[in-house]
């Protein structure tokens, strides 16, 4: 009796990437179900999703990364799950390691993937992505993402971890404003967490993080290198940091005034 083929479950969170998530369901369309969940996207990436004859889309309110995540996870009816970004792309020699890892290694939990960043349509050699990995296959009933993260979110997994030769394709960067957004509200999230972790604001820490990491990304993770390119995502990464830095002071004096309002 034939072993029945292994089934793949590809998924995706999705707000407003129209201009992206196109290319992104092209390029998993190798697999055997794609669940696609959207944050009330308002640009059409819902109505192309609710359209597509291979796609599943779901709409669930954002509260943060890793709660979305985890909500997508659940809805997998394969234990193999390809989770991409929907601004990233699977090349043709990726989709045939994919087919091949998931058939033949049975001893592996997860597998990481480098990635390619993509500033528009040219690749960055530098500017500190050059060593990025993540994981984005992997079995369901042997990983979950961690709650300690929002943002960033971390998969724990449970057994053996692979790596995959071929990379993923990662359009990061659209225009400066997209990137810029998309910046400012990862630092906001992490402000949150460090928040929750009960970190606090001091001035120093708002001086010295975002130069820190300018001069890392641009000097030391050689952005130089990728010339203007390097420079914009450098200093933008940097932006990051320092709204990172002003969200977890805005949050300190929040409470701090909630304390005060309460006080008898």
């Amino acid at each position: 009796m034939p072993i029945a083929k292994k089934k793949v479950t590809a998924l995706v969170i999705t707000y407003n990437e129209v201009g992206y998530i196109e290319r992104c369901i092209e390029s998993i369309s190798f697999v055997d179900e794609i669940i696609v969940v959207d944050s009330y996207s308002t640009d059409g990436t819902y109505e192309y999703l609710l359209n597509h004859p291979k796609v599943k889309v779901i709409q669930h309110p954002f509260s943060n990364f890793t709660a979305q995540k985890s909500f997508a996870l659940k809805q997998a009816s394969n234990d193999w799950v390809l989770f991409l970004d929907a601004d990233e792309v699977v090349s043709e020699k990726l989709k045939n390691e994919i087919s091949l890892k998931v058939e033949t290694e049975n001893d592996i939990a997860a597998y990481w993937f480098y990635r390619d960043f993509m500033f528009q349509n040219e690749r960055l050699g530098y500017s500190g992505w050059q060593t990025d990995k993540n994981y984005r296959l992997f079995r369901k009933s042997k990983a979950k993402f961690s709650d300690k993260k929002i943002v960033h979110e971390t998969l724990v997994v449970e057994g053996k971890s692979g790596i995959f030769t071929e990379r993923l394709t990662h359009y990061c960067y659209k225009n400066y404003e997209d990137y810029k957004g998309k910046m400012l509200s990862y630092g906001r999230l992490k402000a949150k967490e460090a928040f929750y972790r009960e970190k606090k604001f001091n001035y120093f820490i708002l001086l010295a993080k975002p130069t820190w990491k300018f001069f890392n990304h641009f000097f030391l993770r050689l952005g130089f290198l990728d010339g203007r390119k390097g420079f914009i995502i450098s200093h933008l990464n940097a932006l990051g940091v320092l709204e990172y830095c002003k969200e977890l002071k805005r949050l300190e004096k929040k409470n701090e005034l909630a304390y005060y309002l309460v006080m008898p």
